[in-house]
């Protein structure tokens, strides 16, 4: 069966969108209720605190794909920097945030329909959902990347809007009755404690600046090029959320308002402009689950392809890429039918096993940066100390902290998935006798 190349047709911004839409700049609503309630009505800082937080990671991503300039992120570094066995059990684990992405989005989709439409089966929302991300990603990754460019700028098109009607609100005396004011950044009351509690929720928004460098070998330059890509989308992401979440500080200064502040976002909408506003802010939240099973579907599929191309899962199937279209099609086939099991799971399961993935994979990229400036002794520079080992060792006392704070549920399915992908390392390598089988890209340019 011939077998085609990925093409390098990307740029930096097709990749930085992908990165935003994998991280939905929507979800700042979703999660807006609760964390205000925990920092006492400072979202914006808590935000702020993240963003921080996950750019020391970011910045290590974007070190170890100058050096790796490959598709296959996290499993790749580790691969190539400390072990082949543990590269594919840092790979397995990845697979569950990038996964189980698709199916979250369709759920949401299907709870987000089902509330407009509940005459419709709550299971066709899934099987469209599935089919329309599924065919976008099979024929073109240009095509999926400009939808994808469409769907979140209509979200950013959204925000503004909510931006303008809030000012509007507050200047006719909702909320703090002043537009610049400094209360949702700063409070007489505010907390170290709890602003780094609502931080720590909001870290998990800024999942998917690490999902672009599975596209390093569909662009140009990827060592130049995915590096900015990544600190881009984190950036962006941060700056759309705390501006998103500033304006609706403005607005409701505290949760009194919500009649359920886990599931606020209806309420604020509604509250802010009224019913046809909702519906317009509701088409916004639409476009973001699209944009982010998009852009996770693409992932998942180049991670698979990476995985397959090393013969560490089947190669006929997994390492195959289109000849005419250039991408990983069977890939992209295999995905879709995966992401059909959001028909029987619930949202909080599917949500845990994205967060142990990606949590692995942000803890494997910090240290591997850490032993690749060991090995080659690039820290014993100023800037090469400062660069290559405290940076990546605050990226990891980062997610350490994340990890601290990982529900028990999470925990447990994630082990028991790393269990599952041990038991294939050891009948893969006989029992560790054997090296895993090692793609050499530099040979194959």
């Amino acid at each position: 069966m011939q077998t085609g190349n990925l093409k390098r047709s990307l740029y930096l911004w097709h990749i930085v969108l992908l990165g935003v839409g994998y991280m939905t700049p929507m979800v700042v609503f979703d999660t807006f209720g609760i964390v205000s309630e925990k920092t006492g009505g400072h979202v914006p800082t808590a935000y702020i605190i993240a963003l921080l937080a996950m750019l020391f990671t970011a910045a290590s991503y974007g070190k170890m794909v100058k050096i790796y300039p490959q598709a296959g992120s996290s499993y790749t570094y580790t691969q190539k920097t400390i072990s082949p066995h543990l590269g594919f059990l840092v790979g397995w684990s990845s697979l569950l945030d990038y996964l189980f992405l698709p199916m979250v989005n369709g759920i949401l989709t299907k709870i987000y329909l089902t509330a407009l439409f509940p005459e419709v089966y709550p299971w066709i929302w899934v099987v469209a959902f599935v089919l329309l991300m599924t065919i976008i990603n099979l024929f073109n990754v240009n095509f999926a990347a400009n939808f994808n460019s469409f769907l979140v700028f209509f979200q950013m098109l959204v925000i503004v809007i909510f931006g303008a009607l809030v000012v509007k609100g507050v200047m006719g005396g909702e909320g703090t009755g002043e537009v610049l004011s400094a209360q949702p950044f700063f409070g007489p009351h505010m907390e170290i404690s709890t602003l780094i509690t609502g931080a720590t929720i909001l870290c998990f928004s800024f999942l998917g600046f690490d999902a672009v460098t599975t596209l390093s070998e569909e662009t140009p330059n990827p060592s130049k090029t995915v590096p900015r890509a990544i600190f881009l989308t984190a950036l962006i992401g941060g700056v759309l959320f705390v501006t998103a979440s500033f304006f609706t500080q403005l607005f409701f200064p505290d949760v009194s308002r919500f009649s359920d502040p886990e599931a606020a976002s209806p309420e604020i909408a509604l509250f802010v402009g009224g019913k046809l506003f909702q519906a317009f802010f509701l088409a916004g939240t639409l476009c973001g689950t699209l944009a982010s099973g998009l852009a996770s579907h693409a992932s998942v599929s180049r991670l698979l392809y990476v995985m397959g191309r090393d013969q560490m899962i089947p190669k006929k199937l997994f390492g195959f890429v289109h000849p005419k279209y250039n991408t990983p099609f069977f890939n992209v086939i295999f995905v879709g039918s995966i992401s059909l099991v959001a028909l029987f799971l619930d949202l909080v399961t599917a949500t845990s096993l994205i967060n142990f993935g990606a949590l692995i994979a942000f803890t494997f990229v910090n240290i591997c940066v850490i032993v690749h400036s060991i090995r080659n002794k690039s820290f014993r520079t100023i800037k090469g100390f400062l660069s290559t080992i405290l940076s990546p060792v605050l990226g990891a006392a980062s997610v350490f902290i994340l990890w601290l704070n990982l529900e028990m549920s999470s925990l447990i399915l994630g082990i028991v998935w790393a269990v599952i992908g041990i038991g294939y390392l050891l009948y893969r390598t006989k029992w560790f006798t054997e090296s895993p089988p090692l793609f050499h890209f530099e040979k194959a340019q």
